[in-house]
């Protein structure tokens, strides 16, 4: 997993990416809904599509003559996971460290 976080780090890192992954958490949308917002043209606007759908956090598919883009739901439930898992060990860290300072102040 670590390569592909760093890959869906990276991604989530620019503001219009982060903004589109927004977007497409109410549901899917058309490139061109998704385009809209921006102020750019179509083809740079498709490379960031292309970065998210390469780190996986989006998918894409053509339906007649339009793309859409959606969420990927496991993508974004392993992201999730992995901050739930690094909240659980600071967490225990921070009581473990609680612990420590009461037992000092009683000694």
């Amino acid at each position: 997993m670590g390569n592909q976080l760093h890959l869906q780090f990276h991604a989530l890192a620019d503001p219009t990416r982060l903004a589109v992954v927004e977007r497409l958490l109410a549901g899917p949308a058309t490139v061109g809904e998704l385009a809209k917002p921006f102020d750019m043209a179509l083809p740079p606007f498709t490379k960031h599509l292309g970065v998210l759908e390469r780190s996986g956090l989006i998918t894409s598919k053509k339906v007649g003559r339009v793309r859409i883009c959606a969420i990927n739901p496991e993508v974004m439930a392993r992201i999730e996971d992995w901050f739930s898992d690094r909240r659980a060990l600071l967490e225990a860290r921070l009581n473990a460290l609680e612990s420590y300072l009461d037992h000092d102040r009683q000694h």
